[in-house]
């Protein structure tokens, strides 16, 4: 049977990306889950082949079909960005900034052109992408906007557990103007459609609450009272499983023993707290919403040990193999 193919752009070459994409390939553990097709620079994958010890061939090719897909090979559609003479790892760089954004570009373009099935991420750096002129908050906003969806969905998903958010990178005092009834109802619809798209049928999706104990009915916060139960209610009444709110510090622990299938988060840290306490490692962030799937690491570029073969791959091989889990659904 044909396996996947999945789009894994290097992220910024300044960091770990290019590392754990030779330790992934190099693992043995995805040989029967996917294929993948690498978008990056050949000198910096050539150079992270000798940092890990990995025996892999690069193996550069102009279109994902013309590649080697047996194990021992990495096959590159080579960017050829990077001027080895002004690069420095860990060091955020206007060059590696552009470079990031050009991998990304280019693996959406291969998705959206069917020629791969999915897009697997590795560790951007916003400032780089600052210095180099481009200005997105992260790779959610940029798979937005390359594929023309407005308001991409995030959820989290980490040994069976999924969390969903309803707001992301805004401050907290932002994010409670943000916890509107009409804002929740739209949500909770487009995450039960997100589920069915990747083949999650059935189950009770629960609203974390926001206040300690979910408010104690107005005693301390009128945000459940006023927008979220009232959120709930109707959509019940419109015939979607789902309940709440129900007090964050017990609605994960429910959901990871399988009494829910999902979580609405209400804000960032809220859902990551959560994901990455149950396990750090294989918290994958999948994109939904979009015309193509996106699953991708939850750390950062990790400046500190770039270049040392230090960083575990644990989360990059975990991103391509929900990616290859997911993708038959986006390609049917």
């Amino acid at each position: 049977m044909k396996k996947p193919l999945i789009a894994v752009p290097i992220g910024d070459p300044a960091g770990v990306g290019p590392e754990i994409v030779v330790k992934s390939l190099a693992s043995g553990e995805l040989k029967d889950t996917a294929d993948c097709i690498v978008i990056g620079d050949r000198q910096v994958m050539e150079n992270a082949v000798k940092i890990c010890g990995a025996d892999l061939k690069v193996n550069v090719v102009e279109e994902p079909e013309q590649g080697d897909y047996r194990e021992g090979v990495l096959n590159l559609i080579d960017l050829g960005n990077i001027d080895q003479k002004e690069f420095a790892f860990g060091v955020v760089s206007p060059m590696c900034g552009r470079a990031a954004y050009q991998y990304i570009e280019k693996s959406i373009q291969l998705a959206m052109d069917r020629k791969a099935d999915a897009v697997a991420t590795t560790p951007i750096n916003k400032e780089a992408l600052h210095a180099a002129d481009i200005h997105y908050i992260g790779h959610t906003e940029i798979f937005g906007a390359l594929t023309g969806t407005e308001d991409p969905l995030t959820m989290f998903e980490t040994n069976g557990m999924r969390v969903f958010f309803l707001t992301r990178h805004v401050s907290l005092r932002v994010m409670l103007d943000m916890i509107k009834k009409d804002r929740i109802i739209d949500y909770v619809k487009r995450c039960t459609e997100a589920l069915r798209r990747l083949g999650v049928e059935g189950g009770t999706m629960a609203v974390a609450g926001l206040n300690p104990h979910s408010g104690e009915h107005g005693l301390f916060g009128d945000e459940e009272v006023k927008e979220i139960a009232p959120a709930v209610e109707e959509l019940q009444k419109m015939g979607y499983d789902v309940v709440g709110p129900v007090s964050a510090d017990s609605v994960f622990h429910q959901c990871a023993t399988g009494k829910f299938n999902s979580v609405l988060s209400l804000y960032h840290d809220q859902g990551h707290i959560a994901t990455k306490t149950l396990d750090f490692e294989k918290t994958i962030a999948i994109t939904n919403g979009m015309p193509i799937l996106r699953t991708s690491v939850d750390h950062g570029t990790a400046f500190d040990i770039a270049g040392k073969n230090i960083v575990s791959a644990v989360s990059m091989i975990e991103a391509i193999r929900l990616a290859a889990k997911y993708a038959p659904f986006f390609t049917k």
